[in-house]
């Protein structure tokens, strides 16, 4: 321990391109997924020593497939790392791998490290069935399977029904409650493939993004260049026939992997780099589970203030869009934000939102963003299933 608390630098971010549910990344498993970000970001400071990483911290939503026995270690090791480095998962559901980026600043704030990993992983494609255990010995009933792809499964039957509606459900909630309609969630959606379309033909990705070995994937998956507002408009409901939530309007099932690496002082020095930015906050808030996607509303407004930070001097916002409906709702609870600074790059409607990876993957995100402007103040943020929102405040 320290008598003070270090500075946390992220030094670099790396992430995989996206992939859609069955689509390029599918025949890739989640440890592989992980590896090779880990090794991406090693080989990218070939002044550091990787005996000197103290650990590795990943965060996965999901855990019952083969990212089980600690997806993190496991990376390590696929990874070629020395045997010495350790690993930990975590899971915060969508905030996983933001919590993964939160606990390791924290481990080298107080001086438990000094240069660690942190980062997140998914597959959505390759989530298991799974088979309770039946209540008796050799049952002679046939057994019911379970999709860990998302969302509820084996309810607790203590849980009240109202909070372990569907999380297309929850988003169609927080419409009804904050008033947002079809056209406006159309329209949002609509602006995230047309802003992360002219990111990629831009170039502006190209620092962060790297490629998976065998995979011929150039860009994330499941931007559509064409889509138009008449197309999305075309669309059906998804969880109610009069509903306003469309597969157009909310986020698809992903693949993917990023992955940062946070230094203290001692560390920077060691890899030779100049930082992107230096974490100055995080907060963490619970909601009602029902309502999940407003969770992000307090979260930024806790972590603003720990940070010392005003919403108008935010110059960059990555808000994990699970849902137009919420990230609408959200937004609209933080007067004095300039719009134009939000997912300036697209969001995850149109880039993806592997769940264990989206939170180090847009922690990476506003920390290119500050680099390339050269200065000031971002915040990155996640609603989270079950009622949570996670927020985290980066400066230059």
């Amino acid at each position: 321990m320290t008598d003070r608390l270090r500075d946390v630098y992220v030094v670099d971010a790396v992430r995989t391109p996206i992939g859609k549910h069955g689509g390029a990344l599918s025949g890739v498993r989640p440890d592989d997924l992980a590896a090779g970000v880990l090794g991406a970001l090693v080989s990218r400071t070939p002044d550091l020593d990787p005996a000197r990483i103290d650990d590795v911290h990943f965060g996965n939503a999901n855990g019952a497939g083969e990212e089980n026995r600690d997806v993190a270690r496991m990376a390590v090791l696929l990874a070629g790392l020395p045997v010495t480095v350790p690993g930990v998962t975590v899971n915060r559901l969508c905030g996983s791998g933001m919590e993964a980026v939160i606990q390791a600043a924290r481990a080298i704030a107080v001086g438990d490290a000094s240069v660690a990993v942190a980062g997140g992983v998914e597959s959505m494609s390759r989530a298991p069935w799974v088979v309770p255990k039946p209540d008796r010995a050799f049952p002679a009933t046939h057994q019911e399977m379970h999709s860990t792809t998302l969302g509820w499964r084996m309810v607790n039957p203590a849980m009240p029904k109202e909070w372990t509606v569907t999380l297309g459900e929850g988003a169609e909630l927080v419409a009804d409650r904050y008033g947002i309609d079809r056209a406006a969630q159309d329209a949002f959606a609509l602006e995230s493939h047309r802003k992360a379309a002219r990111a990629w033909e831009a170039g502006l990705y190209d620092a962060e993004v790297v490629a998976v070995d065998g995979v011929d994937l150039p860009r994330d998956e499941c931007i559509r260049d064409t889509t138009s507002a008449g197309a999305l408009a075309a669309l059906r409901p998804v969880f109610r026939t009069d509903g306003t939530v469309t597969a157009g309007n909310s986020s698809p099932l992903n693949d993917g992997a990023a992955a940062l690496l946070l230094t203290d002082e001692a560390g920077l020095r060691a890899t030779g780099r100049e930082p992107l930015a230096r974490i100055a906050a995080s907060a963490v808030t619970g909601i009602e589970p029902q309502y999940f996607g407003a969770g992000p509303v307090e979260a930024v407004h806790r972590a603003l203030k720990k940070a010392g930070r005003r919403l108008d001097e935010v110059t960059a916002l990555e808000l994990n869009e699970a849902f137009a409906a919420q990230a609408l709702a959200c937004l609209g609870q933080w007067p004095g934000l300039d719009p134009d600074v939000v997912n300036p790059r697209g969001g995850a409607i149109a880039v993806g939102h592997p769940l264990g990876a989206s939170g180090a993957r847009i922690t990476g995100a506003v920390a290119h963003q500050l680099a390339a402007a050269g200065t000031g103040t971002a915040v990155a943020s996640l609603c989270i299933g079950v009622g949570q929102g996670l927020a985290l405040v980066l400066e230059r």
